[in-house]
């Protein structure tokens, strides 16, 4: 999993290529925290367009940030969702708590 970042006013852009799952979460979440800390934009937009798979852990790696910013008076949302991926969150009930867009952001980390 890396993690790319751009910061775009407000905005911090993180976009995560790789999958979500057990191997990667811990190392995912503490990566998040450190850029969190370094950035304290009000604004936080995951872009998952490179993300193939998500499970459980990397699910609760999502959350687990969405609930850190909001105590902060942050806010999370998630961009470029693939297909595969829209189906997890979906299930999991993410869209009722995190915005969630399946295409990708006007400035994406991608594309400077």
């Amino acid at each position: 999993m890396t993690i790319i970042h751009m910061l775009d006013g407000n905005r911090l852009l993180l976009g995560l290529n790789g999958d979500l799952d057990l191997t990667t979460a811990d190392a995912l979440a503490q990566a998040l925290d450190d850029l969190l800390n370094r950035y304290p934009q009000d604004e936080v937009a995951l872009d998952l367009g490179e993300v193939n798979f998500i499970d459980s852990s990397g699910l609760g790696v999502i959350l687990g940030r969405y609930r850190r910013l909001s105590r902060q008076g942050r806010r999370l949302s998630l961009v470029a969702v693939r297909p595969g991926v829209r189906v997890v969150l979906e299930i999991a009930g993410i869209p009722s708590l995190i915005p969630v867009a399946y295409s990708g952001l006007k400035s994406s980390v991608r594309d400077s």
